[in-house]
């Protein structure tokens, strides 16, 4: 399949193909200046065939902000040959950070200036945010560098809550949660849902490797204080390296599990090889989607299977299906099918329940297209008409006797496809672990069918919304340069050092 890519030396679009050989799907490319490359984009071709026929072909913003001049991936912003709307909203806070870790894909502390937009600018981009149309952006994330060393990051998650984001995400290392419980509470009180807390494994190898130093006791710490704060939403976010962590993963899922009570999944990142990562260690440390999905079921015992996950577009069926009976623009997950994945766990005492044993996944998939199908094709079919066929047929695809025996998870189920409220999703959280994995891209696995598709973008100081991996290969130095102020005049505007 042909395809654009990236040189991995100068970044020039070039041509790329996506080829299989002796099982795996590799993307292979020429720079005619700097010669042939060539990567594992899935270590499983038969996976990328299953995971390719649940793809959605979706639709970017209807106010696309910058013009198509130059292509994909340098008129970003986002342009109107962007395939999907923003589905999670980063904004870095600071390019400061109070770690120095060895692998930073935003080489966040090293550049020689400091980017730190100021708390109007933030607020301007989360304006931007909110006249998306046709769906507002409803979730953003804040990150960095450590957002946590910005001493206005509580009014900054106040405004965000005010200005009616319904997901509110902090992307931290901990270091400041662990510290201090008081400072875990006002992030709950300012209105803060999620902590997405970097966490590499469970014993202090995986930390030295990639962070420099042990840093698992800050991350037990930051958990428990959490705990204490009544700040129930954490997701553990690993960082994986072949020989590092990657026999961890099982470990780290049975640690989620024996704190389910705060701790709501894992999204596994594979190492992304930009920033301060450098290429020459490819072949010996990157780890693939199906990769993980292998490393999961071996460690696990075979209780999650890699045959239990499915790529991030299967849920767009429910939310075209909310969009048809509440007449409301709703985000879709359009992303391409080869971007992510995920399962849902259901802890069931020393058992793992993955959500699939007990439904038939596909076909309920299949069911509500077919119902969101009618629903836009014939208006008087309306909700009531939704329900009522969701709630007649679904029973009929659940295993009874596999079901987790500690929860109500049809009851559970049902009311998410039937009502799919916040408080129905949330309550769906509470009950069950999400075990993902998300692969971002760098200037070797570059494919602009992904970056066309991405559905989690940065909104900059300029008015502008970019594409994750477009971002952090393409733009972010730019970016930051273009509104940073040099360390020296900063530590003296701000009376202290970076």
């Amino acid at each position: 399949m042909e395809t654009r890519s990236l040189c991995p030396v100068c970044l020039k679009v070039i041509s790329a193909e996506i080829v299989e050989k002796g099982g795996k799907v590799l993307l292979r490319k020429e720079c005619p200046e700097h010669g042939f490359f060539e990567d594992e984009y899935w270590s499983d071709a038969g996976l990328y065939k299953r995971f390719a026929s649940f793809g959605y072909e979706g639709r970017g913003p209807d106010n696309p902000i910058t013009k198509t001049q130059n292509g994909c991936p340098l008129d970003c912003g986002l342009c109107a040959n962007h395939k999907s709307a923003t589905v999670l909203a980063n904004i870095d806070l600071t390019n400061r950070c109070n770690m120095r870790c060895p692998i930073c894909f935003a080489n966040a502390t090293s550049t020689g200036y400091v980017y730190e937009p100021s708390f109007e600018q933030v607020k301007n981009m989360m304006i931007m945010l909110r006249e998306q149309k046709p769906a507002r952006v409803r979730a953003i994330q804040f990150a960095g560098g450590e957002p946590t060393v910005r001493e206005d990051l509580l009014d900054i998650v106040r405004l965000a809550r005010e200005m009616g984001f319904g997901h509110v995400q902090l992307a931290t290392n901990g270091i400041r949660l662990a510290e201090s419980v008081e400072y875990c509470r006002e992030l709950v009180e300012a209105g803060l849902h999620t902590v997405y807390l970097q966490f590499d494994g469970i014993t202090p190898k995986p930390y030295v490797v990639l962070r420099g130093y042990d840093a698992l006791p800050q991350k037990l710490k930051a958990i428990e204080n959490c705990r204490k704060a009544n700040l129930t939403s954490i997701v553990l976010v690993p960082t994986l390296a072949k020989g590092v962590n990657d026999g961890q993963i099982g470990d780290m899922i049975r640690f989620a599990a024996r704190n389910s009570d705060v701790i709501r999944g894992i999204n596994a990142q594979p190492i992304s090889f930009c920033g301060r990562v450098e290429g020459e260690n490819i072949k010996s440390t990157r780890v693939t989607i199906p990769d993980f999905f292998k490393l999961v079921e071996q460690e696990t015992g075979g209780q999650i299977l890699a045959e239990d996950f499915y790529p991030i577009p299967i849920v767009v069926p429910l939310s075209l299906s909310v969009q048809s009976w509440s007449h409301i623009p709703q985000t879709h997950f359009t992303c391409h099918p080869h971007c992510g994945a995920a399962t849902y766990v259901f802890v069931d005492g020393e058992r793992l329940v993955p959500l699939t044993r007990f439904i038939d996944v596909e076909a309920a998939y299949r069911l509500l297209l077919e119902v969101a199908n009618k629903l836009e094709r014939d208006h008087r079919f309306g909700k009531a008409g939704a329900i009522l066929e969701i709630t007649k047929k679904l029973p009929s695809l659940v295993h009874a006797e596999k079901l987790p025996r500690n929860v109500d998870a049809v009851k559970l189920i049902l009311n998410l496809l039937t009502r799919g409220t916040p408080e129905d999703l949330a309550e769906f959280h509470r009950k069950a672990i999400l075990i993902g994995c998300m692969h971002f891209m760098d200037a070797y696995n570059f494919d602009l069918s992904r970056v066309e598709k991405c559905v989690i973008h940065y909104a900059i100081p300029d008015g502008r919304i970019i594409p994750f991996c477009s971002f952090n290969v393409l733009h972010r130095t730019k970016v930051e340069e273009e509104f940073s102020t040099p360390i020296a005049v900063w530590t003296k505007a701000n009376s202290k050092s970076v």
